[in-house]
């Protein structure tokens, strides 16, 4: 059995780095290292006070609200905005706390730019998921009901999940990620619905940049030891 020494080591490994980033961050700039989490969490609050109000419901749906049985371009219009309309079903406390600890530490991590990118590519591929999986419908195992083409697909909770899934890659919390990766797997066997399939892809999709991403990093290194290896003085090769 491992003493008290060992898991702190572990834990060390584990989240050091992560922690180390996040911390340095937040004393150095304090509330500044984060404006744009800071805004998701305002729209957020915002949207879920506008769309509880008699003349807030229908605009909120009209501009935010994604369904798979919507037209194309009326889904893809309305899929910036739903990332930060909460799920009606769901307490709105819960969207406030993930955006902002899992937006705020990936946009220390990954820059605001890379953390909406990643983002967007979540809530994407779970929205299009949706409609894959009512085309197939539900004798296949990626098929969905037909009535899951009426559900409202909003909120942070696809993109929340990438973005934790992609901060443990970059961080190498390996066990963290695989954490996250078996959570969301349990989510569907004990609830099978389609917000927890549509996180299921949205993990693929990330994993698929994850893959890239360091396919490319791996190159670039290869890269470096090669040229590392010419000649002192010598030309460079020139293709």
């Amino acid at each position: 059995m491992r003493g008290p020494g060992a898991l702190r080591r572990a834990a060390r490994r584990e989240w050091g780095p992560l922690v180390g980033t996040v911390r340095g961050a937040l004393v150095a700039e304090r509330w500044r290292a984060v404006p744009m989490t800071l805004a998701a969490v305002c729209l957020t609050a915002l949207l879920h006070v506008v769309q509880n109000q008699s003349w807030g419901a229908g605009p909120v749906r009209a501009l935010g609200a994604v369904r798979a049985e919507d037209p194309w371009w009326a889904a893809l219009a309305r899929t910036p905005l739903s990332l930060f309309v909460p799920a009606p079903d769901l307490p709105v406390w819960g969207a406030l706390i993930q955006i902002l600890v899992v937006f705020g530490t990936a946009e220390i991590c990954l820059g605001r730019w890379r953390t909406l990118t990643i983002a967007y590519l979540a809530t994407l591929v779970g929205t299009l998921y949706a409609r894959l999986g009512v085309a197939l419908g539900p004798d296949l195992p990626l098929g969905l009901p037909g009535s899951d083409a009426r559900i409202v697909d909003t909120g942070p909770s696809a993109a929340v999940v990438g973005l934790a899934v992609y901060v443990c890659f970059v961080h190498r919390a390996r066990f963290t990620g695989a954490l996250v990766i078996v959570a969301m797997a349990v989510e569907v066997v004990v609830k099978d619905n389609l917000a927890g399939k549509e996180h299921l892809v949205a993990i693929a999709a990330v994993l698929v940049l994850c893959a890239c991403v360091g396919r490319r990093d791996r190159r670039r290194a290869q890269d470096l030891r090669g040229g590392s290896g010419t000649r002192s003085g010598a030309p460079p090769i020139r293709s």
